[in-house]
């Protein structure tokens, strides 16, 4: 097992790079519009010897290699620059809104494995009837609806229209508020997050437990007297979870690093309204610094769910299949 993690996580250091020296790229001056001196010094006007001076600080004076030595460098040291617009470190402001989205991602998650993993089995077990036309037709609509177009018509529902109407609504915006608990907070925004997710987790739970209801082994469990649920959640179920694993789990990473369109919507404080944000401004040491947060996160995620291949199908031994 140790091998093939470490075998794996030196996979991870390409792609590290890779990813690094893309976003060096386009950061780098003359690749973006802006002057990255205006940029760090706002609008106002600057004397020469200052200008000067940022530019020597920043090393913008050297050539692109060494920007990007001493880039990777401070990263290793945990320093990921300073933004330009909120002059705070960018580590602090991701360390106070990776909370957040990481809170959201996870009851998205939850909502997409209930509800994706039950529509699955149901649509499954019930193959050609009521119950599985009316999945296959839920998530049809659903993989084909713009997420922030769900969120808004969400909003305009559950939360504009239901108070208007004197029903108990839903609040539209932000994390907190004195008319809601907490909690409350999180329904709206987590099943617009989720709506996507879900279906597409109904239906690779269908088409993976209808190919292994169709194994041999399968009916040989029925011949032993076992009840179809003891087949399905035995035998079934246990065979038929490695694609859904997988797709659950580097779902999970793209909903902690691809919530931008659902954040901003219900204007939620976290790292996916805060890119947002400072891609208008051009901020680039906070779009930087949580890429490079969002794809360390990813790959761990990804590691760990190769890892966990090895207890969902005993077949798999670290990468080789036991015949």
């Amino acid at each position: 097992m140790l091998t093939y993690i470490g075998r794996r996580f030196l996979q991870m250091i390409p792609v590290f790079i890779g990813v690094t020296i893309l976003l060096f790229i386009l950061r780098a001056p003359g690749v973006l519009p802006g002057d990255p001196i205006k940029l760090i010094t706002g609008e106002r006007a600057i004397s020469p010897a200052l200008y000067n001076q940022i530019v020597k600080e920043n090393a913008l004076d050297k050539p692109l290699y060494y920007q990007y030595v001493r880039w990777v460098d401070h990263l290793f040291h945990g320093d990921l620059g300073q933004s330009y617009q909120l002059k705070r470190p960018v580590s602090a402001i991701l360390i106070e809104k990776f909370p957040n989205t990481l809170k959201l991602a996870l009851v998205a998650i939850i909502i997409e494995c209930i509800m994706g993993l039950a529509a699955g089995i149901l649509s499954a077990v019930k193959r050609y009837s009521f119950w599985d036309v009316l999945v296959t037709l839920s998530t049809s609509i659903l993989v084909s609806l713009p997420v922030f177009w769900l969120g808004m018509i969400l909003q305009i529902i559950f939360g504009i229209k239901f108070k208007q109407w004197g029903l108990p609504y839903l609040p539209i915006s932000g994390m907190t508020s004195s008319d809601f608990p907490s909690w409350v907070h999180y329904i709206l925004p987590a099943v617009t997050l989720a709506s996507i997710s879900t279906a597409y987790a109904a239906r690779i739970t269908r088409s993976q437990l209808l190919e292994v209801m169709g194994q041999d082994y399968m009916r040989t469990a029925a011949a032993k007297g076992l009840t179809g649920s003891q087949v399905i959640w035995r035998h079934g179920m246990k065979n038929a979870m490695i694609p859904v694993v997988t797709y659950l789990g580097l779902d999970l990473g793209a909903m902690v690093g691809g919530t931008i369109l659902t954040e901003t919507v219900f204007n939620w404080p976290g790292i996916g309204f805060q890119i947002y944000r400072a891609i208008l401004s051009r901020d680039w040491p906070i779009v930087m610094g949580a890429v490079v947060i969002i794809v360390i996160l990813v790959m761990i995620i990804n590691l760990l769910v190769d890892v966990s291949y090895a207890f969902l199908d005993p077949r798999i031994r670290y990468g080789r299949v036991v015949k």
